[in-house]
């Protein structure tokens, strides 16, 4: 699910629909108490879908702890779900993603270093789109849903990928 030519602007704007924000307001709103063990159950999907994407991330490469109980993983995961949530939710009041460029380059540049491809983002879509699916009240769920949070995650991608180059020597 990639993002087409036609929801950017120029000067890297985003056009985000005021209701593609509101769908994705009104579900983070539902998630944020609970993102902590929404966050993790993410990465388990991720990890179920691809068991191979473990090798990406150095603390889980030799750890015996099963991912349930790692609580690395449950640090990292949350981290990440809250950041791409609160991304998704600021994507039209500013009109692109709104994480730190340190920290857009930082993500970028470790993306780079551990081999993540573009497979692995569209695995890590699949996932967080189920995530929340499953953690919203059924009657919430829609596609217009699924496509609002697939084109937040579609641009914090794009943000991500700008910054997956290899370092200056």
């Amino acid at each position: 699910m990639a993002a087409n030519g036609s929801n950017v602007v120029s000067r890297g704007a985003v056009r985000f629909t005021e209701e593609q924000e509101a769908l994705v307001l009104k579900s983070w709103a539902i998630m944020k108490n609970d993102s902590a063990h929404i966050g993790h159950r993410f990465f388990l999907k991720i990890f179920e879908v691809a068991p191979s994407a473990r090798q990406l991330f150095s603390f889980l490469r030799n750890s015996d702890v099963p991912l349930e109980k790692n609580p690395k993983l449950k640090i990292h995961a949350m981290a990440v779900f809250v950041m791409t949530c609160e991304a998704a939710a600021q994507l039209r009041k500013t009109g692109r993603v709104t994480v730190r460029d340190t920290t857009i380059k930082r993500l970028g540049s470790t993306h780079f270093k551990n081999g993540v491809s573009d497979a692995h983002f569209e695995v890590s879509l699949f996932a967080l789109l189920e995530t929340i699916k499953e953690a919203v009240p059924a009657s919430m769920w829609s596609p217009a849903m699924k496509g609002a949070w697939g084109e937040a995650y579609d641009h914090l991608v794009a943000a991500i990928k700008q910054g997956m180059k290899p370092a200056a020597a």
